[in-house]
């Protein structure tokens, strides 16, 4: 899972770099459409439309400058990786951190690279049940049916989509369904546009909305992923209901890209890269088995978002690529490169050290479920209408 370049969402860019960094199953084919379709999708995919919660807990024009930021170390932190990988002659980030400091560095980022993507796999399945539940109330005669527990949603969502698919070994495989996934972010970031210019002026001015900076700034910089956007808009707004139901998909389409590198994670490490057929079915029963769990018991996107930035995506990002170039840099201890990675692994392990205290001390209220104060019957919207007149 090395950090890619220019993807302003430096989160959601270790994922992609997780399923390159990986050996492919023997046997495996891949050609570029499908490739570049996962890769996409895995950068993208559903958090795009996420970078609101994190602009909201920033601050909006800090938000905007720490994306540029993120941007920029996330682009420096692959080309160490890579001069790294020159150095030391290997070439995925296990070898280089395997050849820099052993097998404990070895263990300790497969121990990251398997923790990332999983939590993310509890996240989708959190923004599954909330998101689906509510399209599902908007259907004449389900009222209160079980359609709409979120629990019975995540459940069956699990059993007949997300299981099947992420049972496929070879990632090539999901090529097409990565394309559709793509496919549906575009149209809910039409949704969106549409709504910001529809909705928006019946939605009342946020105090200091346009403060410069926020004290959640770190956890933001570790967040930059997918906040669950749909909560904003109203459960009777037939559009937002139309793009919860393409995120619901969406996310449902990107789960077996994370479920693909948690077991690649296991394989390497436990079956030196090779699984058999009754292993692979076993590990990915578990894996997606213990993350359902998890999303059953419990439902605060936020908490799960900014912990699993400020504990793996920050390390991934900022602090391992910086710490194995400075250990096999031969250049002068002036020389840039040396001086900026230097700066990025102190300011990664500022952002993980303050984030996590700042997430414990100051847990972000857990709202899920909550219709907005602005969506009473007694507050004049647009929100039934299904296009802009």
């Amino acid at each position: 899972m090395e950090p890619p370049p220019a993807a302003a969402r430096q989160v959601e860019a270790d994922d992609q770099i997780a399923l390159l960094s990986k050996p492919r199953n023997k046997g495996g084919n891949s050609d570029l459409a499908s490739a570049g379709f996962n890769i996409i999708n895995s950068i993208i995919g559903s958090g795009i439309i996420g970078l609101p919660y994190s602009m909201k807990e920033a601050g909006f024009p800090l938000g905007v400058l720490l994306l540029f930021v993120v941007a920029y170390i996330t682009d420096y932190s692959i080309i160490l990786l890579i001069k790294g990988g020159n150095l030391s002659s290997t070439k995925s980030y296990q070898e280089l951190v395997k050849k820099t400091y052993g097998l404990v560095g070895y263990l300790i980022l497969s121990t990251l690279q398997f923790l990332y993507p999983f939590i993310a796999m509890i996240s989708y399945n959190i923004i599954t049940g909330d998101t689906l539940t509510k399209v599902f109330q908007r259907i004449p005669g389900v009222g209160l049916d079980v359609l709409t527990d979120r629990h019975f949603i995540i459940l069956l969502t699990t059993i007949i989509f997300t299981l099947p698919i992420s049972l496929y070994r070879d990632i090539a495989k999901l090529g097409k369904i990565s394309l559709l996934s793509l496919i549906l972010t575009i149209v809910i970031l039409i949704i969106v546009m549409v709504r910001t210019v529809t909705f928006s002026p019946q939605v009342p001015k946020s105090e200091n909305a346009w403060i410069f900076a926020k004290s959640n700034a770190v956890q933001a910089i570790g967040v930059m992923s997918f906040g669950d956007i749909f909560e904003n808009y109203c459960r009777d707004d037939n559009l937002a209901t139309f793009g919860r139901f393409c995120y619901g998909v969406t996310v449902i389409l990107t789960f077996p890209l994370e479920c693909f590198v948690t077991r690649e994670v296991i394989a390497n490490v436990f079956f030196h890269g090779n699984l058999s057929t009754v292993f692979h079915v076993v590990v990915t029963v578990v894996i997606i088995a213990v993350a359902t769990g998890v999303s059953l018991m419990y439902d605060c996107l936020g908490m799960v978002l900014e912990l699993n930035g400020v504990l793996s995506a920050t390390p991934l990002v900022f602090i391992i690529p910086s710490a194995c170039y400075l250990r096999l840099s031969k250049e002068r201890w002036n020389h840039s490169d040396n001086l900026i990675s230097c700066l990025i692994l102190v300011l990664g392990v500022l952002v993980m050290a303050v984030g996590l205290v700042m997430t414990v001390l100051h847990p972000q209220e857990c709202s899920h479920g909550k219709e907005m104060f602005y969506c009473s019957p007694s507050n004049v919207s647009l929100h039934n209408s299904t296009l802009p007149p």
